[in-house]
């Protein structure tokens, strides 16, 4: 429905005259006419009001389908790191109205997304205060399992850092659906970080049954189940040989520096991420191999490369992804401002 007629539906509904919505909105009772004949179109900066008056969302006065509504809660979520508490509200009633329906797969990642994307707002503030608290006190425990909590900072304990249960969730799913490849990977992960080598073996050779199973991928599970052994110099080898076998294939090259990195020769991981990001063939390129430089470079302590590496990932997303504000822009800025302090 085009807005006009929006306008003119709210307001009748609202049972408000042209010239009592021209009172309250702030404008002449002809732009109200020309609004519902759509000869004219309202200011942007009085959709709000208009809203307001109608007791309705600026996205009900467009009438927006179900999924441009959830594009677009979508793409907030993206850019905005903290959503204000009416626009979170909102956003949680109309996806809970959602997952029982037509849309219900869509709206319970989106409600997960958005639960997640409040935790990690809050989470950013909680780091905050819990490293001024440490720093104040670093004799004290108080506050240590809430940057292991928001900041993935490492844990003595087995029973708080194992993954036994990803990897029973992922388990539960292979076994619901033994021909979909994305839940091997995921029950890979936590089972090589567990050095469960075994399982891993015994669920790799399932994955490569598959059709759509990736060998190169296969081959770099079978790396990292042997280091998760404490085999490294065979691990090293199955990286290797993949390495001569593909000497271009942007998988193999980001999976290799990945490897390498784990293992801390960072040298040879900055190289292989330099040639996996030249090597990849999709525009606009994701940043991974970039921020993994500049996190290596920190690392290693020479500042100045990775505050130019920061450089040219917000070069990335501004001249790449077209990012202008946002989230990732602002983050990107910020590490550039520290790296060179630092520098």
């Amino acid at each position: 429905m085009e807005l006009g007629k929006k306008i003119r539906q709210l307001r009748f509904k609202a049972e408000l005259t042209q010239e009592q919505l021209a009172e309250k909105v702030g404008v002449g009772a002809q732009a109200v006419s020309k609004w519902e004949t759509s000869s004219a179109m309202p200011d942007i900066a009085l959709l709000p009001v208009i809203a307001e008056i109608f007791g309705v969302s600026i996205d009900d006065l467009f009438d927006l389908t179900a999924d441009q509504k959830l594009n677009r809660i979508e793409n907030r979520m993206d850019i905005e790191e903290d959503l204000p508490q009416d626009v979170f509200l909102e956003y949680e009633e109309y996806l809970k109205q959602l997952v029982s329906g037509e849309h219900k797969e869509r709206a319970s990642s989106l409600l997960a997304y958005l639960y997640w994307h409040r935790m990690n707002s809050y989470g950013i503030k909680a780091s905050r205060y819990a490293k001024e608290a440490v720093r104040m006190d670093p004799g004290k425990k108080d506050s240590q399992w809430i940057l292991y909590k928001t900041d993935g900072h490492a844990v003595w304990d087995w029973n708080m850092r194992n993954h036994s249960k990803g990897v029973e969730f992922y388990r539960g799913l292979v076994t619901e659906h033994p021909d979909i490849r994305l839940p091997y990977l995921y029950l890979l992960d936590n089972l090589i970080a567990d050095h469960r080598a075994d399982e891993a073996e015994e669920y790799l050779a399932r994955l490569s049954r598959l059709d759509d199973a990736d060998p190169v991928m296969c081959e770099v599970y079978r790396a990292h189940i042997a280091l998760s052994r404490f085999n490294e110099s065979e691990a090293d080898s199955i990286i290797e040989k993949l390495l001569e076998d593909n000497p271009d294939n942007h998988v193999c090259l980001f999976e290799a520096a990945q490897y390498y990195a784990e293992k801390s020769d960072y040298e040879k991981a900055i190289g292989l991420y330099e040639r996996s990001f030249e090597k990849e063939p999709r525009r606009p390129r994701f940043t991974d191999e970039l921020m993994a430089i500049r996190d290596i470079y920190e690392i290693m302590g020479d500042y100045r490369k990775a505050a130019e590496t920061a450089e040219r990932l917000l070069d990335c997303l501004e001249n790449e992804w077209k990012f202008s504000e946002g989230s990732d822009i602002d983050h990107a800025k910020e590490d550039i401002a520290r790296l060179r302090a630092k520098a």
